[in-house]
């Protein structure tokens, strides 16, 4: 519903029926050097005609690039019933309440989105999301030392996103859990498992198992998951939600599956906006539902028959001691995850498998575009879903400076968190890109580079 402000009328009978003269004799316990006074840098009211002219302005100023940049924030058509339904007042404004029982609609949407994100990771249950996907890889950390016990230690390969595991570090670097990161083949772009084999590692809590990683390169997971099992350590899976659509989900990685499932949501229907805001999801087996943090949505029936949903699962400090809760920072997204649970209802599963599959297809049409180019080459002989990392002969910050100057975003710089890979940079095509976009790169690339 829209804001529609008072008018003066309404204030002045507002004011009289609780006895004062005016707004400023209402709040008169404010002490006079507190008050601000007037708003001068504030300019004067404008129409909606003028509002529109001037937003409109300001976009045009940010120009208008074709994206070839993921790394995590992933371009994908998003139909427009998605934000249309979202932003309507019954889910605009809502949160898990806490007097949960009170709104069923609210409820019975978490209770469905949870089912959609376990049956896409093939985990047993999924709780009502996360901050992001950052922390809730690191919720996944503290919850596989948890259930360890044994163990404050936990195995995070190279190859999983830098600012994953920057936040990694930054929440449990307090709490005494060790964080151990693994290198990668510089050939393939992968962890290799026959390396893990070879080293130490014989007492640690969790392996975490990125796929596809931030190369875009696919992990060999069933190794990986199998080899953590092997040494009684957790497997925690980080993965892309649209890939699931054609890769084996974490709930099937090896000869158990994955313990836990975690991720980034934005895919899932979440527009690019200047960095957010995002969700995280996070699904895992049975066996460790209790050490999950957030909440749980559960269907039931009352003495009615009638069917309920109802707060199941309440791990926050808010529901319980502060001693048994599991986390103190964790959260329902809750807009993000109605335009999440609506997205997947409108596509589909079959919906996901061709946006995933177009997806993958304009990546390696890209990537083979690009190598034609005299000095552009694959970095990396693994396989890959929808983003690959390219070397190329010219600095890459040059680079990206004059495609831009083009019109084109054309990947992101990996000099900054990878030097050691020289000037090499992570391209991602999705299902947005027709042929002509893919075109325009190539030609745009090899004028560049003479």
């Amino acid at each position: 519903m829209p804001f529609i402000p008072h008018t003066e009328e309404d204030i002045a009978e507002m004011l009289a029926s609780i006895g004062a003269k005016s707004i400023e004799e209402l709040f008169d316990e404010i002490p006079k050097e507190l008050v601000s006074g007037e708003l001068t840098g504030v300019p004067p009211g404008l129409s909606e005609l003028q509002i529109t002219r001037l937003m409109m302005e300001r976009a045009n100023k940010d120009g208008f690039y074709q994206n070839f940049i993921g790394a995590g924030a992933y371009e994908h058509h998003i139909p427009a019933a998605v934000w249309q339904i979202t932003t309507r007042g019954e889910f605009y404004s809502s949160y898990t309440p806490y007097q949960a029982e009170a709104s069923q609609g609210t409820l019975q949407l978490l209770y469905e989105y949870q089912s959609m994100m376990a049956s896409l990771t093939g985990m047993d249950v999924s709780n009502a999301s996360m901050y992001d996907g950052a922390t809730a890889l690191a919720e996944a950390a503290l919850m596989a030392v948890r259930s360890h016990k044994t163990s404050r230690k936990i195995l995070i390969p190279q190859t999983v996103h830098p600012i994953y595991r920057q936040v990694v570090r930054a929440i449990v670097s307090n709490q005494k859990i060790e964080v151990v990161e693994l290198p990668f083949c510089t050939e393939c772009g992968q962890i290799l498992p026959e390396s893990l084999a070879k080293s130490n590692h014989e007492d640690f809590a969790a392996l975490v198992i990125p796929q596809p990683n931030f190369f875009g390169v696919l992990e060999q997971v069933d190794a990986l998951t199998d080899w953590a099992h092997s040494k009684n350590a957790f497997a925690i899976g980080v993965v892309n939600p649209t890939s699931l659509a054609l890769l084996t989900p974490p709930g099937e990685w090896g000869s158990k599956g994955a313990d836990i499932a975690v991720g980034e949501g934005q895919p899932l229907g979440i527009p690019l906006s200047s960095g957010g805001p995002y969700f995280g999801f996070m699904a895992c087996k049975n066996d460790l539902v209790r050490q999950m943090p957030g909440r749980i949505i559960g269907r039931t029936t009352d003495l009615d028959g009638k069917e309920g949903f109802v707060l199941t699962l309440q791990a926050r400090e808010q529901h319980i001691r502060r001693s048994k809760a599991t986390s103190n920072i964790c959260t329902n997204q809750g807009l993000m995850v109605t335009a999440a649970t609506i997205y997947m209802s409108l596509i589909g599963p079959e919906g996901l498998r061709r946006i995933a599959a177009q997806s993958h297809a304009n990546t390696q049409e890209l990537i083979e575009q690009l190598e034609k180019i005299s000095g552009v080459k694959r970095t990396f002989s693994g396989p890959t879903f929808h983003e690959a990392v390219l070397t190329l002969p010219k600095k890459t910050t040059d680079i990206l400076n004059q495609l831009k100057q083009k019109g084109i975003l054309g990947g992101l710089d990996l000099s900054t968190h990878y030097p050691e890979l020289g000037n090499t940079l992570l391209v991602c095509a999705t299902e947005t890109k027709t042929a002509e976009d893919l075109h325009n790169y190539q030609q745009a690339l090899r004028h560049i580079l003479g």
